[in-house]
């Protein structure tokens, strides 16, 4: 009996922003490419905040209008605090380092939607509702999927699967990082009337670090914000076992235990449960080989606490879709093309990573929260973090980072700026259980902070 497969030139599996992204850019290419997705959009995501780097891609692809349409709030820079919150540090992106000054933060239900319908526009075959069931070939030029809806052949594949990491599981080289402080879990739920900064400090997300992990909150509308809480494992499994919550109620344990979050939501309307979703760091290596490319979270995962998630995901798309173009057109060779696109990736992932490794140390928290240095380091590291990273950390960036990198070192043995007191939930100080007063959705904050710019 002979196999029947319908044909096309690229196949993506995966209908977020990196897929939409890829599959938007080659249909307007002229290429045939028919998009899988499992599910149907709208739909659910957690990862609400964007960096300064996305806003320029839109920009590229003209679609800067259809978000501006979209509910969403404007982020300028980003504040942080330690769990106290007996003072936080705010920045705002600072204009030579960072890519643009101005970003957004935006419920991603409606976000991934847009940029889906915009693939659908530009001439990509859409189809929702059709998962991937295995991969039965992948070599250059010959890919073959079997999908629900029936099997699919193409002469490259973009996996764009996200966590479900198609590629990584089909050749088993997908691998969780050792750091065991990039090994978490988080839990997050939409709130209302949660208090908030003004002005053009409305979109700032706030950053609350803890010994046991960090807390997150994005204004993502008129009315909404975006709370999470990231637990390593172990310490959410003790705190299970000894009290008894249960995991859709542990946001509630963390943010009664969390005076600089639990102020701000003095007047809060929060939901009845919160969701919970594993928060593991890994990588699919290498990002790219016989037939397929793999782009955002299916590439690799990284602790979301600097929103570089969706960055990556869609220099991702732009780079291994201008990279499959340039196959077409044999201006490359297959080999070169997939090494072009893993130098590219593994650049700007390696400082990613090296910052997020740090950011669970104690010292680099004094350091950071700080926000003063001289030679403009601060502005430069704030610059790396808002995706200035592709295709690899400018010269002016990089040795300024290697001073800061240095500065957290000593600063584990000898105090080079202020101290910053740490903040424990499993053991939090009595004298701050007390809440301001003063605190209200309407009130100034009270926290004393250190503006970087």
């Amino acid at each position: 009996m002979t196999e029947t497969f319908e044909s096309c030139d690229v196949a993506i599996a995966g209908g977020g922003p990196a897929g939409a992204v890829a599959a938007m850019m080659l249909a307007r290419a002229g290429v045939r490419v028919i998009l899988l997705e499992k599910a149907t959009h709208p739909r659910f995501h957690i990862g609400e905040s964007f960096l300064p780097y996305n806003l320029v891609l839109l920009q590229q692809l003209g679609l800067e209008p259809a978000l501006r349409r979209l509910p969403h709030v404007r982020k300028f820079g980003a504040e942080l605090a330690m769990g106290d919150g007996k003072r936080s540090t705010t920045f705002v992106f600072p204009e030579w380092w960072s890519p643009s000054t101005e970003t957004f933060n935006i419920e991603r239900a409606v976000f991934d939607h847009m940029l889906l319908c915009e693939a659908r526009k530009s001439g990509a075959d859409v189809r929702e509702q059709t998962a991937v069931k295995q991969i039965l070939k992948l070599t250059d030029g010959d890919v073959r999927l079997e999908t629900e809806a029936g099997d699919i052949r193409a002469k490259y594949l973009i996996d764009a699967s996200g966590q479900a990491t198609l590629v990584g599981r089909h050749l088993g080289t997908r691998s969780n990082v050792p750091e065991k402080h990039l090994n978490n879990v988080a839990y997050f739920g939409h709130y209302e009337n949660v208090y908030r900064l003004s002005g053009n400090e409305e979109g700032h997300p706030y950053i609350v670090m803890c010994d046991e992990g960090w807390f997150w909150m994005i204004n993502i509308d008129e009315k909404r914000t975006s709370i999470g809480m990231v637990l390593r494992p172990e310490i959410a499994r003790q705190v299970q076992k000894e009290s008894g919550i249960t995991p859709d109620r542990m946001l509630d344990w963390g943010i009664q235990r969390c005076p600089a979050v639990r102020r701000r939501l003095k007047n809060a309307i929060p939901p009845a449960k919160n969701n919970v979703t594993a928060d593991f760091s890994y990588r699919c290596r290498p990002y790219a080989g016989e037939g397929y490319f793999l782009i955002g979270d299916a590439a690799a995962f990284i602790d979301p606490v600097f929103s570089t998630g969706i960055c990556v995901g869609m220099v991702g798309a732009d780079s291994a879709t201008r990279q499959i173009l340039e196959i077409f057109a044999g201006h490359i060779t297959p080999n070169h093309a997939r090494q072009n696109y893993i130098r590219l990736l593994e650049g700007g992932m390696k400082t990613l990573f090296k910052i997020m490794n740090q950011f669970y140390q104690h010292s680099f928290r004094e350091i950071f929260l700080n926000g003063h240095g001289p030679l403009q380091i601060p502005q430069a590291v704030f610059g790396v973090l808002s995706g200035n990273v592709f295709p690899k950390v400018r010269w002016a960036c990089r040795w300024r980072m290697g001073l800061f990198n240095l500065a957290v070192f000593i600063n584990r043995f000898i105090a080079i700026g202020p101290r910053w007191e740490r903040f424990s939930l499993l053991n939090p100080p009595s004298e701050t259980a007390e809440i301001p007063s003063e605190m209200s959705t309407a009130a100034s904050s009270p926290i004393a902070t250190a503006k970087v710019s």
